[in-house]
């Protein structure tokens, strides 16, 4: 077995930012009900017919490939967690013939909020195991395609944006991925879900078709899901590493909402300097939300030299996880 460390990291989001003002000129809602509820004060939205996911995720992977001056040739695999591609058949080729990467394999993952986390894991696997050098994993969702602006509960959550890392391959002594825990509970796939509806039947061969409807979510079990199931896996990733709480340099769970991540954290008994939050500037970005918010920490210069990192995404599935890292760079 080899060592993983992430190598680099790189985010985009798009250029319209929309503020609470905005959306309450859409649903009956204010900056303030928003804010006291989510945490949310803006959200950036991506526009244009011919953008999509994709576009987002190649700025970000560029962004990590330049801080480090990495040729795209030398990437094995690229891995995309996005639960909105622009092609049920998967977008991540189309990002790793855009970045010129031409001799990775790629593949799309769907896990929703949960996704990066099980991307992160997945990429971490394929170079511990000796089967690739480098990897490149990102996180990117466009959400704001699949949002009914006119229902209040969900439309003043989202946003859109993409966040990227390079893990790759090192010493057993410089190992960064520490270790993981992975869980689903199929049953309450409902409670978070963009379902399929079928619309209407071809009398000729007897087929039902249709179309995927917006974001449905039931907010209060989601919450009660994430602050009941996140705090266990966290504990149970850590003892798994014998890691204490108390050698946590910092928390960073998805960005869905301000009162989830402060009641985990209170959970954990992991005081609030430790949380790197951007959820303000963004809102929930899914897939993207963890990777967005690490590159801008980095970026800040918050992160140094052998800290701790707790990394934890929860959501559709539903899914949750966990990942402890140590920074390596």
């Amino acid at each position: 077995m080899q060592g993983a460390r992430i190598l680099a990291t790189g985010s985009a989001v798009p250029e319209l930012c929309v503020n609470n003002f905005k959306i309450s000129e859409m649903v009956e809602t204010s900056d303030d009900w928003i804010v006291t509820r989510t945490g949310i004060k803006e959200r950036r939205l991506l526009t244009g017919i011919d953008t999509s996911v994709v576009d987002l995720a190649c700025l970000a992977s560029i962004k990590a490939l330049d801080k480090v001056s990495m040729n795209p040739l030398d990437i094995d695999l690229i891995i995309l967690a996005t639960s909105s591609p622009n092609d049920l058949f998967g977008s991540a080729s189309q990002v790793q013939a855009q970045i010129g990467a031409n001799k990775a394999v790629a593949f799309d993952l769907t896990a929703a909020c949960s996704g990066f986390v099980l991307a992160m894991v997945t990429g971490a696997q394929f170079i511990q195991n000796g089967s690739y050098k480098n990897v490149l994993v990102i996180g990117a969702d466009v959400l704001s395609k699949w949002t009914n602006w006119l229902d209040r509960s969900t439309c003043i959550l989202f946003g859109d944006g993409a966040g990227a890392v390079i893990i790759q391959a090192c010493s057993q002594d410089n190992n960064g991925i520490l270790g993981f825990q992975l869980n689903t509970d199929g049953e309450k796939y409902d409670q978070l879900s963009i379902p399929y509806r079928n619309k209407a039947k071809n009398q000729t061969i007897s087929i039902c078709q249709g179309e995927f409807d917006f974001i449905q979510m039931n907010g209060k079990e989601v919450y009660k899901f994430a602050v009941s199931k996140v705090p266990l896996s966290i504990f149970k990733c850590l003892q798994s590493l014998r890691i204490s709480i108390e050698d946590v340099s910092w928390l960073l769970l998805h960005q869905a909402n301000e009162r989830i991540i402060h009641a985990v954290a209170e959970r954990l008994s992991i005081h609030s300097s430790k949380l790197i939050s951007n959820l303000h500037k963004y809102g929930n970005t899914s897939a993207a939300s963890i990777p967005l918010a690490l590159d801008e920490a980095l970026s800040n210069n918050k992160i140094k030299y052998n800290d701790l990192i707790v990394i934890s995404g929860f959501g559709a599935g539903l899914t949750w996880g966990t990942v402890v890292i140590q920074w390596k760079c």
